[in-house]
C-alpha cells in the first residue's frame, strides 16, 4: 500500500494568490521563484532602483519581512533550546509582484528593474502595465 507523501515544513507551494498585479504603478518586478528575500536584500535593491531614477517617479515596495528567522551560534552542540532571532524575510511565491515604479521612461525603468534584479536571489522578470502608452 502506498503511502501518502508527507511536506516538509516550510516547503512553499504554488503560484502567488495576491500580490500578483500591478496595483500602482506601470512597471514592476514579478519573481518566478519561491525564496526568503531577507529585509536587507529588499533595502538594496530599493537602493538601486532609487538610484537609476535619479529620485524621480515614484517606487513601491509589495513586500514586508514579517517572518523571523533564528539561527544558533556556531560551534554549538545540539540541543539547548532554539537559536536568537538573527533578522526578518519576506516569503515570496512564484509570479509576486515586488517592486513597482511610475514616472519614468520604459528604457529607465527597465534598467532600473535590472539592477534591482541583480541585489536578489531569486529569479524576476519585468512587467508592464498592459495599458501603458509611452
Amino acid at each position: 500500500m502506498l503511502q501518502p507523501r508527507r511536506e516538509q515544513k516550510n516547503v512553499m507551494k504554488g503560484m502567488a494568490q495576491r500580490g500578483n498585479q500591478l496595483a500602482f504603478g506601470s512597471f514592476g518586478l514579478k519573481t518566478l521563484e519561491n525564496c526568503w528575500i531577507t529585509a536587507q536584500q529588499i533595502e538594496s535593491a530599493r537602493q538601486a532602483i532609487s538610484r537609476h531614477m535619479n529620485r524621480e517617479g515614484q517606487i513601491w515596495i509589495r513586500i514586508f519581512p514579517v517572518k523571523p528567522f533564528t539561527k544558533k551560534p556556531l560551534d554549538t552542540r545540539m540541543g539547548k533550546g532554539k537559536g536568537d532571532p538573527q533578522g526578518f524575510v519576506a516569503p515570496v511565491t512564484p509570479g509576486r509582484i515586488l517592486f513597482e515604479a511610475d514616472g519614468v521612461s520604459l528604457a529607465t525603468a527597465k534598467e532600473a528593474m535590472r539592477l534591482a534584479s541583480h541585489k536578489l536571489p531569486i529569479a524576476t522578470k519585468f512587467v508592464v502595465r498592459r495599458d501603458y502608452v509611452e
